[in-house]
This record gives structure tokens, C-alpha cells and sequence, in this order.
């Protein structure tokens, strides 16, 4: 991963929500570059999604119906518990 898409990354973690700031930021700082490349290319994927969908997804009030997707919510989730 050179700096450049890094720095993409965290640039598109920053949302328009407060809430999803809180969430995006720290995951993308400490645990993005640790990712498989798989699910890096996940989490930019969720990146794409309306700020609404990933609001719900990570209250637990909805999930994505993509399986794959749904499983770096659920990394997201997790992150954001410790």
C-alpha cells in the first residue's frame, strides 16, 4: 500500500456525520493498514455507501445485503466496541 491510497483512505473516512467520523477515523488509522487486501478493498467499498446506510449498519438497526460488505461492518462493529 504506498501513501498515497492511504491517505485517500482516510480522507474518505471523514464523513459528513459526527457519529461516523468517530467510528471511520480511528478504524481507518489503526486497523486499515493491517487489513488483508481483500478486505482493504472492502472498506473502500464501504467507503462508497451513503452516510445514512452506514449509520444504520453500524447502530446494528439494518446490515448490508452484500455478505462480503457485511462482514467489514461487522470488523467496523467490533473495532469500535474495544
Amino acid at each position: 500500500m504506498n501513501r498515497e491510497s492511504y491517505n485517500r483512505v482516510l480522507w474518505a473516512s471523514r464523513r459528513g456525520m459526527l457519529e461516523l467520523d468517530l467510528v471511520l477515523g480511528p478504524f481507518a488509522r489503526e486497523c486499515y493498514p493491517g487489513l488483508s487486501a481483500p478486505d482493504q478493498q472492502l472498506y473502500r467499498q464501504l467507503l462508497q455507501c451513503e452516510d445514512q446506510e452506514l449509520f444504520g449498519w453500524f447502530l446494528g438497526k439494518d446490515h448490508p445485503e452484500d455478505p462480503e460488505l457485511n462482514s467489514i461492518v461487522e470488523q467496523v462493529r467490533a473495532f469500535s466496541r474495544r
